[in-house]
């Protein structure tokens, strides 16, 4: 046996469960360590993990998901003639205990899980073939590192009316990643250590959350911050020239076009259709006709930072 069973959720509360994710990584935090996860980055891990509060909020998604998740196993089982067993424990590995696992079911007979997933139905593209989405492709293989399997199965049901599944081979190469990363991040989490700044949208709004509050004072910065002021500035000045290239492009084709509504050369077809008025509520004239009505409705926004780098460039 290469993991014991540390956690029972038959016995504990969905809030106490939560409080026991802190104590490891689980595998959509792997995904979300390794910079594949797209709704998560290393950084939203480590706060998670090293926060003294319990986020018990559910999105609709995972609310779904989970309902769901009874339903896509017994379709799997359909399908496959393969029995599985639902699994209520938390499991941790004996080698690395910063790993652990909460599996969808284990599949009866045979050295494999199954891990149950739901898609809308633009997500259909990504599942067709031999194709498993890369954050659910590496939390297959933590599962893998956890349990010792030889193969996991995914299941998914896509826009509620398409039913994907295939099994994931255990693929050693990746374990070994896995654990190193993960190894990595642990150490991270136990010594309070901040992971580091990556160019995700993600991290950069985690980051103003986390300092929005300022304190009025001035710091010397170090060296190294010059080279990203550079760099912002750089990519700024880049971003003037990449629009001014696209309103020229675009004013041209505005002009071969005139009055027609397609254009077409070789494999493109340029559209300029007609599009109805925006309708735009006047706030201006509403609070000069109605002060009190509009005061009442009016809500003041969160406090935030503006950045700004002033020097030459």
């Amino acid at each position: 046996m290469i993991y014991k069973k540390v956690f029972d959720a038959k016995t504990a509360t969905h809030e106490d469960w939560l409080a026991f994710r802190k104590t490891g990584i689980g595998g959509s935090d792997m995904a979300a360590i390794m910079g594949l996860s797209k709704w998560k980055s290393p950084l939203d891990v480590w706060l998670e993990k090293t926060s003294d509060e319990v986020d018990v909020q559910e999105s609709r998604f995972t609310y779904w998901g989970t309902k769901l998740e009874a339903l896509v196993a017994e379709e799997f089982s359909i399908q496959t003639g393969y029995s599985v067993r639902n699994n209520n424990y938390t499991l941790q590995s004996i080698e690395y205990p910063f790993l652990l696992a909460n599996i969808d079911r284990d599949i009866v007979g045979i050295d494999a899980g199954l891990e149950c997933k739901t898609a809308n139905a633009f997500k259909r593209a990504e599942w067709e073939g031999d194709q498993v989405p890369d954050e659910y492709y590496i939390q297959c293989q933590h599962y893998m590192a956890v349990t010792g399997y030889s193969s996991w199965w995914i299941a998914c049901l896509c826009g509620g009316n398409e039913f994907f599944y295939k099994e994931i081979p255990r693929n050693e190469e990746v374990i070994v990643a896995i654990i190193e990363a993960g190894h990595e991040f642990w150490k991270m989490v136990e010594q309070k250590v901040m992971p580091a700044v990556d160019d995700s949208e993600r991290c950069n709004m985690l980051l103003k959350e986390l300092h929005n509050k300022s304190n009025g004072k001035s710091i010397e910065l170090p060296d190294t911050a010059k080279i990203y002021i550079e760099q912002y500035n750089k990519a700024k000045a880049d971003e003037v020239t990449a629009k001014a290239r696209k309103t020229e492009a675009q004013s041209h084709l505005f002009d071969l076009l005139g009055a027609n509504e397609k254009g077409i050369i070789d494999q493109y077809t340029v559209i300029w259709s007609p599009v109805a008025g925006r309708k735009k509520f006047d706030t201006k004239r509403f609070e000069n006709d109605h002060p009190q009505l509009a005061a009442a409705y009016t809500v003041q926004g969160k406090p935030s930072r503006r950045f700004d780098i002033k020097g030459e460039m």
